[in-house]
């Protein structure tokens, strides 16, 4: 394995990394291939990993200790997604939107949401789904269609099971696509229109599992983070109680934004832990296999080509890193967010195809873990906002 030289923000960092390694090693690592290969047919969640997480509080590194979380900052938080990444590609990802689906209720949830639903959220026993896109709502946010409608009362027997004392609620009819967790999930941060004032009609609400009316579609059948399970969540007049709408009615497309600009360091992040994993086997593969009677490692073009994966590998960190250190310091985040997303995940598909390469017809097969590298990096350039919208997200913002 490629060593790493890593700096923190304070003395704790370290001790978090090192235990970060500690469960990749013994937890994470003997369960991945097996797992993935199962989740292709559907057949596995890796709930337990989550627990395993959960429990050792590294779903929730960045958050306030008042309310169980780390209380670490974002630049420890990511470099510990960059080490599970490094691991468990889809586990990695899960995490990133685990924290993406609180970020909302962070933000901006009352004293109240947040002395209520925040310990269970951030003490692993419960798991989040961030509910934005649609089937015709992606990357334009203000298409959306699932509507919320006031309701004049919500039932009892609802307000009696979940300890909800106000009348007032919401009916919430749509469907939600490629939603991460969904199914496995215990609660679902949707967002949906209150009004038809096109961005600024929009809201935010949070959806118990149990709720009657939420249903979810079959699996999709994905190239890639098959651990990482997507699926529909269809909301067929789902009733919510009003003390569940996080912000103002209408403030969701500015909450969904400013969470997106934080999930797409998640997602950086674990980019640049695929693309470490795919240099390390590569490394460690050119350095072993002997052709022409001495390493591959030692032929020029092929030492060139893993200096390139390494000077990538190095520059997706550096974005990433440089974006958390702003986050950190409470500056804005979205030019330098788009960049770290940008800039990880293209390098992720260009090393891994290039570990790939290197291996040759070995790095074509699952015998090598490569092949599968190759297929989760693909889509780090899709979601979160693909690639052409962070390009679109960048060049905007030099204009203002």
């Amino acid at each position: 394995m490629v060593m790493v030289q890593r700096l923190f923000p304070n003395d704790e960092g370290a001790e978090v990394l090192e235990l970060t390694r500690e469960i990749c090693a013994k937890e994470l690592a003997p369960r991945v291939d097996m797992a993935e290969r199962a989740a292709r047919t559907g057949a596995h969640f890796p709930a337990e990993v989550y627990a395993v997480l959960g429990e050792a509080g590294l779903l929730t590194l960045p958050q306030p200790e008042e309310y169980g979380g780390g209380g670490q900052p974002y630049e420890t938080y990511l470099q510990v997604i960059e080490e599970l990444g490094r691991t468990w590609m889809s586990v990695a990802v899960g995490v990133s939107v685990h924290t993406l689906a609180i970020f909302p209720l962070l933000s901006h949830g009352s004293p109240e949401q947040k002395e209520r639903y925040l310990p269970d959220l951030l003490s692993g026993r419960a798991l989040g789904a961030y509910c934005l896109s649609e089937q015709q709502a992606g990357s334009d946010i203000a298409s959306m269609t699932t509507r919320a409608t006031r309701a004049t009362r919500a039932t009892r027997a609802t307000r009696a099971t979940r300890g909800e004392g106000t009348d007032s609620a919401y009916r919430i009819k749509g469907r939600k696509a490629w939603i991460s967790h969904a199914g496995h999930a215990t609660s679902y941060t949707v967002f949906a229109r209150t009004s038809d004032e096109g961005g600024r009609g929009l809201s935010c609400f949070l959806v118990p599992a149990e709720s009657p009316g939420l249903s979810f579609g079959a699996p999709e059948r994905t190239m890639g983070l098959n651990g990482d399970t997507v699926g529909e969540v269809i909301l067929d007049d789902v009733e919510v109680s009003a003390e569940r709408r996080i912000g103002a009615e209408g403030a969701g497309m500015s909450l969904a934004l400013a969470a997106l600009d934080a999930g797409r360091l998640g997602i950086a992040a674990a980019a640049t832990g695929l693309a470490q994993s795919a240099l390390d086997v590569a490394t460690e593969y050119a350095a072993q296999r002997q052709q022409f009677g001495r390493a591959i490692i030692e032929h020029q073009g092929l030492a060139f080509l893993l200096a390139d994966m390494a000077a990538a590998v190095a520059s997706a960190r550096a974005t990433y890193l440089h974006a958390a250190r702003l986050k950190d310091a409470g500056r804005p985040i979205t030019t330098e967010a788009a960049v770290a997303k940008l800039t990880a995940t293209d390098a992720a598909m260009r090393v891994t195809t290039d570990a790939v390469q290197v291996l040759g017809g070995a790095g074509y097969t699952e015998d090598f873990p490569v092949e599968r590298f190759m297929r989760e990096a693909k889509v780090t350039q899709i979601f979160e906002g693909t690639n052409q919208i962070q390009r679109l997200v960048i060049s905007r913002q030099l204009l203002r």
